[in-house]
């Protein structure tokens, strides 16, 4: 018998259950395929960065698994003319809950079992299905807390055994991996990056070693300073399916029971990787979650139209250096710190006043880790917007943020190296600073570095003004 393996996000033959079942059936013919947004009918496609990273995970598990097939075009036809075309009797694939992904997947299911194909898929992405959890009364859950509390009380699975021996068919047609065309030429902006990070499953399986060995202890309070390397990284590995979030959870569990005095930041790691479900949770059952207003009062918001005001945000330019740091680094990494990602937002949407459309969008593009969900609901729950969001008056201080979370100025130096002389005290307010300050640190405002893009305090009072009109709609919808 053979099965052909439909690869999406799961690029890892470890804990990838259709594989391991497909594996046991007998021949396999895995399969992975580059939909283009006009075959998919995915309205937020992956953005060049993402694209970066499936390059490098693909080559990696195409070294793992050397007979995987790289095709580019339309799933629907590809998928059930490669099964025809190699007398395959089966068809797996692991779940993918996307809003465009779900009606794919269905539509396909039916074709192929129509045409007699077994079709089987699983559940490999998250540690619980989005139906799975549910509240008293029977609905998906709009609040995060009760979400974590109910998923403490569930029982995840151990990672599936990855197959001894994976006999796959010998398939002459395909692509090679430069001919998808993933990675930016003209110009490389990723050059580097192969020096800061290590796509797929033995570059995940190291970084959850690392973190857990060196960096765990002290995770609880310490993930909120970007100066210091208490975080995971984990989220571009765990988007692509490097590696399964079972396999990150059971290995903190692990470290949590050799070492007691781990249990604490232990938990509040794994209490980070729920906030991941909780979203797919909320992106399944309210696929309207990328595109619309979780809570429709929103759409009466008055945004702005500032496109200038958003270029200088893109770049780092905004005079505020926390926010600038931020931008920076994601730029030149890929990747932003999440305590700065909060930070940025908040900037974008209450001190600029711009949608969030526009924040969603630009992270999907440079996000290595840009995933539909996270990147959803993350940025309406710092504009108020969403489930179980901040209020709407909590407008993040880019100054005293910087003074708290980066307390010596080395994240805030590295990224914004014209204020490296700067004096601490003055470092995250520089238009404050007395001119010789400014003057013995070689800063010249409005030329070295920007002049604010506007004042807290007035951008604050904007954006409260902005959320009555907010307010008013919700009181008329009551």
């Amino acid at each position: 018998m053979t099965t052909l393996v439909w690869f999406r996000q799961d690029l890892r033959i470890e804990d990838n259950p259709a594989l391991t079942e497909a594996a046991k059936r007998g021949r396999v013919l895995p399969v992975f395929i580059l939909e283009d947004p006009a075959h998919s009918g995915e309205s937020h496609p992956f953005g060049g960065a993402s694209r970066w990273w499936l390059h490098h995970s693909l080559a990696a598990l195409k070294s793992d698994l050397p007979g995987l097939v790289l095709l580019r075009g339309s799933a629907r036809h590809l998928v059930p003319e490669l099964a025809k075309q190699h007398a395959v009797d089966a068809v797996y694939w692991n779940r993918c809950y996307e809003p465009h992904a779900v009606e794919r997947d269905t539509d396909l299911k039916a074709a192929l079992k129509e045409d007699g194909f077994e079709v089987k898929s699983f559940k490999a992405s998250l540690l619980f299905e989005p139906w799975e959890l549910e509240t008293k009364s029977g609905g998906p859950f709009k609040v995060y807390s009760p979400f974590w509390k109910t998923a403490q009380q569930h029982q995840v699975p151990l990672p599936v055994p990855t197959p001894k021996t994976i006999d796959c068919v010998s398939v002459d047609d395909g692509d090679a991996l430069a001919d998808l065309g993933l990675l930016p030429t003209k110009p490389n902006w990723a050059a580097g990056w192969d020096d800061l990070w290590r796509p797929g499953a033995k570059g995940a399986r190291q970084r959850l070693a690392t973190f857990l060995e060196d960096e765990l202890e002290g995770y609880g309070n310490l993930r909120n300073r970007p100066d210091l390397p208490n975080v995971s990284r984990l989220s571009p590995h765990l988007h692509f399916g490097d590696i399964s979030p079972r396999q990150v959870w059971h290995a903190t569990q692990h470290a949590m029971d050799a070492d007691g005095g781990l249990a604490k930041d232990g938990q509040k790691f794994l209490s980070e990787l729920a906030w991941r479900e909780f979203s797919y949770h909320l992106l399944y059952h309210f696929p309207g979650l990328p595109a619309d207003n979780w809570r429709p009062a929103f759409d009466a918001y008055p945004w702005r139209d500032a496109p200038e005001d958003l270029v200088r945000w893109q770049k780092g330019e905004t005079g505020y250096p926390i926010v600038d740091a931020g931008m920076r680094e994601l730029w030149q990494t890929g990747y932003m710190h999440n305590r700065v990602r909060m930070i940025v937002a908040s900037f974008l949407v209450k001190h600029l006043r711009l949608h969030w459309h526009h924040g969603e969008a630009w992270f999907r593009d440079t996000l290595l880790d840009a995933d539909l969900a996270n990147n959803s609901a993350s940025w309406q729950w710092v504009t108020g917007s969403g489930a179980d969001a901040a209020p709407y008056f909590r407008i993040f201080n880019p100054i005293t943020q910087g003074e708290k979370f980066d307390p010596e100025g080395s994240y805030t130096r590295r990224w914004v190296p014209e204020l490296k002389d700067l004096e601490t005290k003055y470092l995250f307010a520089p238009f404050d600073a007395p001119r010789s300050v400014l003057e013995n640190a070689g800063v010249t405002l409005g030329e070295t570095y920007p002049k604010p893009i506007v004042s807290h305090s007035s951008a604050r009072q904007a954006a409260l003004e902005g959320y009555e009109a907010v307010k008013q709609a919700g009181q008329n919808a009551s």
